[in-house]
């Protein structure tokens, strides 16, 4: 068997991940730098000792060199490898915790070359969203387009795989689901949320998403799409977001998303502040775009106006949710989503509805 030298370095690099305590309890965001807590888990070190054929598997706790793992893959043990690294699967981040560890990033400006909070590129972007959860991945595009286990299609994609456009690939973003994914564009631009605008050229797993199951390489069967976001509350309106969306160019399940997440579907629904309907318009916000807050095709169609407008103005969805909730002057006081958790929240979950996460 061939192993790519980048394959084997992703997979090496994950062992010392896991050999520095990801196999434990779900981890939280770790911000860069911090250090990690040395954990052990005698299962994985009995597993991959056994994998390996080592009769010494009471040996001290992850003394396994480079060199072990390397046999792993190209000796007689290769078989029993993904059953060592699935014996603490669940202890490792999944692609859900990708996707938050990388929106903590939307609306850092893009700087080639950067990899910090302060300016990133597009594969800056992806490795600092793994890296702030213990997981070591190349620094360039072309690099990263190689880690982990490929992805046969779009439509087989999990939040966190990683898409690489281009062959060696100049580009990377990491998906979300509902063909949206997050990435730092170009000069100019900064890191934010946006359509898939071509299919790439090469899609890659480094973690699995939940329910997702594990790539181990060709013959992979049929592989679950991303979930698709619905309620049972707003089925009835399921024609006039679709229309809606697509006249105002707005992402698929947006509408939705925010409807769910504004008024639970309730069209008669009244907030403190006085929003009203299924859209949670205000009154004068209603009157200025010529719609009845009241009636759910114009609240809807009210609802798009000023979410493309939010839209075209500030480049990404989280920005437009964030104008949408806490007005666009707050937007522009802050130069991205305002520091209010209410807010904060409403963008985090939006997004998560969009991507079809509800947890």
């Amino acid at each position: 068997m061939t192993v790519e030298i980048s394959g084997l370095e992703s997979v090496l690099a994950r062992i010392a991940q896991i050999q520095a305590g990801l196999a434990g309890a779900q981890p939280a965001l770790v911000p860069a730098g911090a250090p990690r807590p040395a954990a052990v888990n005698p299962a994985f070190h009995a597993a991959l000792a056994a994998a390996a054929g080592d009769a010494a598997a009471g040996a001290a706790p992850f003394g396994v060199a480079a060199s072990t793992g390397a046999a792993l893959l190209t000796g007689g043990a290769a078989a029993g490898f993904p059953s060592a690294l699935a014996s603490v699967g669940a202890g490792q981040p999944s692609g859900s915790d990708i996707v938050a560890s990388a929106e903590k990033y939307l609306g850092v400006p893009y700087v080639f070359g950067g990899s910090t909070p302060s300016g990133l590129d597009c594969s800056g972007l992806v490795q600092r969203a793994y890296g702030d959860l213990g997981i070591s991945l190349p620094r360039i595009a072309a690099d990263q387009a190689h880690a982990g286990a490929a992805v046969p299609s779009l439509a087989q994609a999990q939040p966190g795989d990683i898409l690489a456009f281009g062959e060696p690939a100049h580009h990377v973003a990491l998906y979300l689901g509902n063909d949206l994914m997050i990435a730092a564009p170009e000069p100019g631009d900064k890191v934010k949320i946006q359509s898939v605008y071509e299919t790439p050229a090469s899609i890659r797993r480094v973690v699995p998403s939940a329910g997702a199951p594990e790539l181990t390489g060709p013959g992979l069967g049929s592989l679950p799409a991303a979930g698709q976001f619905s309620a049972p509350g707003l089925s009835q309106y399921a024609g006039i977001f679709g229309q809606n969306e697509a006249r105002y160019q707005l992402p698929q399940g947006l509408l939705a998303a925010v409807a769910q997440t504004e008024s639970g579907g309730n069209s008669r629904a009244v907030s403190p502040a006085g929003a009203q309907g299924l859209m949670q318009l205000m009154p004068a916000t209603a009157q200025g775009l010529g719609v009845n807050p009241w009636e759910p095709a114009q609240a809807v169609q009210g609802a798009a106006q000023l979410l493309s407008k939010y839209l075209h103005a500030y480049g990404s969805v989280p920005l437009a949710l964030a104008a949408y909730n806490a007005g666009p002057g707050a937007v522009e006081q802050y130069g991205g989503v305002p520091p209010y958790s209410e807010t904060q929240k409403y963008v985090t979950k939006i997004t998560a509805l969009m991507a079809g996460r509800t947890g």
